[in-house]
């Protein structure tokens, strides 16, 4: 057993940040949680299992020093898909500054895999300002850098499609894409986390699996017990709509990410890495039924 640590957790009542404080709070590490609303259903939910819960903003430079003053770690994340790709970059900036500022001892930063290969992709490009803002800070830190998640199997983007029997997506049918689950995402942070020192000035791309679109679908209409499937489409028909999505459908296509799983499997062998069918056969698919 690690250290207990002190570990501050941002966007803990989110899907990412949910997953690291589920992995944490079991192995007895003290976690601390910054929210607009302390007093949301998720938030209390945290109350409940011994987090404690601050109110903050992340464009509060004073609240965020004051929450991840006297931790070990911060946890850090930002999204895009709320106020654009700048406000995300200058978001991350803050919570870095505010991890030196404070003192923490260790900033794990969650980014995307292959943020640093120039990919061109805006809401990559975004995470990987934020990246060499962090070098250039002289803090111990680590850039946690996850795939495509297979959770947005069952989000707003592609959940309609498959309920309509048949998952619409922008590649091929038969070109592979890397994956991995939010579970996962806690638990390989978690390991980060944890492992400290060890991980210092390192940056971690990681995946749970990689399928194509046919095996894709096959497993959910497998875990699901519905036909799913599959309609591939040229990214370039969503550019009008999502140029952002349309870029890094392209680059999936051309491109794609390059995680060497098994070598990830031996190095982090605490991890309890999930296949898609794994991840698959633990959901919820009565919404397609």
């Amino acid at each position: 057993m690690s250290k207990k640590l002190s570990v501050l957790v941002m966007g803990a009542t989110g899907a990412q940040g949910g997953a690291v404080v589920r992995h944490l709070l079991p192995k007895g590490h003290q976690v601390r949680a910054l929210t607009r609303n302390p007093d949301s259903a998720k938030a209390k939910a945290l109350k409940e299992q011994g987090v404690e819960v601050l109110k903050g903003d992340f464009t509060d430079a004073n609240s965020l020093v004051q929450a991840a003053r006297g931790m070990d770690t911060m946890f850090a994340m930002t999204t895009p898909f709320e106020a654009g790709m700048a406000a995300e970059t200058k978001q991350g900036v803050a919570l870095a500054d505010a991890a030196k500022q404070a003192g923490v001892g260790h900033l794990v930063f969650s980014s995307v895999g292959s943020a640093d290969r120039k990919t061109g992709i805006p809401h990559f490009d975004s995470k990987y300002e934020v990246e060499k803002h962090i070098a250039t800070l002289g803090i111990p830190y680590t850039v946690s850098a996850p795939v495509y998640f297979m959770d947005n199997c069952l989000g707003p983007w592609f959940l309609p499609s498959i309920q309509e029997g048949a998952l619409k997506f922008a590649m091929p049918a038969d070109r592979p894409l890397q994956q991995v689950s939010v579970d996962n995402i806690g638990a390989f942070n978690a390991a980060l986390i944890e492992r400290r020192d060890t991980v210092f000035g390192q940056r971690f791309d990681f995946a749970g699996d990689e399928l194509t679109g046919e095996q894709t679908v096959a497993v959910i209409s497998q875990a699901s017990d519905q036909t799913i499937g599959y309609a591939g489409f040229d990214p370039e028909l969503m550019r009008a709509d999502n140029s952002d999505f349309a870029d890094m459908f392209a680059w999936f296509n051309k491109v794609g990410y390059a995680v060497d799983t098994k070598k990830l499997r031996q190095d982090f062998p605490e991890v309890p890495w999930q296949s898609f069918e794994e991840w698959a056969s633990q959901q919820d698919w009565s919404a397609i039924k």
